[in-house]
């Protein structure tokens, strides 16, 4: 295994088992945990929390607060992807193989876990647990929510589904990808630096 594969494993797990431990103290709070914690740990690879950790480390950034900013981003990231497959937007019965979450559950749970989890990604970045000061909590948070709303992912899934099944330029082919995937990857490089 080479050196990458595994700080992606060790990213992965760590981000995993902060969120897991996050999920479980809310689980007197919400019907909804289950079908957010099924959206969450649907097997992806982490890969936007290890670009995180691995720009904080060129800046000497604590590993720990660096895994915490990194489950913010997951959570967003999974909400987008919920939202995704669901029948108004690019309509997949499957998500890594396994049923998506409003196969899983139903339209409205899917919807609403996928709320859930994007403001969770807010709720990460401004707790306690974040040792940061609330000037730095509070870029984080705004980049993020600009990253994610209407000036980056939304409005990238928009045109995405926008432009579906249409012939486009590839000016255009770009913009959908920089704000769809591109903003998240850029929230990543920039708050860690």
């Amino acid at each position: 295994m080479s050196s990458f594969q595994n700080s992606l494993n060790v990213v992965a797990r760590d981000t995993n088992t902060y969120l897991k431990k996050l999920l479980n103290k809310k689980k007197n709070y919400s019907y909804l945990l289950r079908p957010m914690k099924y959206g969450i740990f649907s097997g992806g690879k982490r890969f936007r929390s290890a670009i995180l950790v691995n720009t904080g480390k060129i800046f000497n950034i604590d590993y720990n607060k660096l895994i915490i900013i990194g489950c913010a981003v997951e959570c967003v990231h999974s909400y987008s992807l919920i939202h995704d497959d669901l029948p108004a937007m690019d309509n997949d019965d499957l998500r890594r193989g396994k049923p998506a979450t409003h196969k899983k559950f139903n339209d409205f749970t899917a919807i609403l876990a996928g709320n859930s989890l994007l403001t969770l990604a807010f709720e990460i970045l401004s707790s306690k647990n974040l040792k940061f000061s609330e000037k730095i909590k509070n870029e984080l948070i705004l980049s993020l929510a600009s990253y994610s709303g209407y000036s980056g992912l939304a409005s990238g899934q928009y045109l995405d589904l926008t432009f579906e099944k249409k012939k486009i330029s590839k000016k255009k082919i770009i913009n959908i990808q920089k704000n769809k995937t591109g903003k998240l990857f850029a929230f990543c490089c920039e708050s860690s630096g």
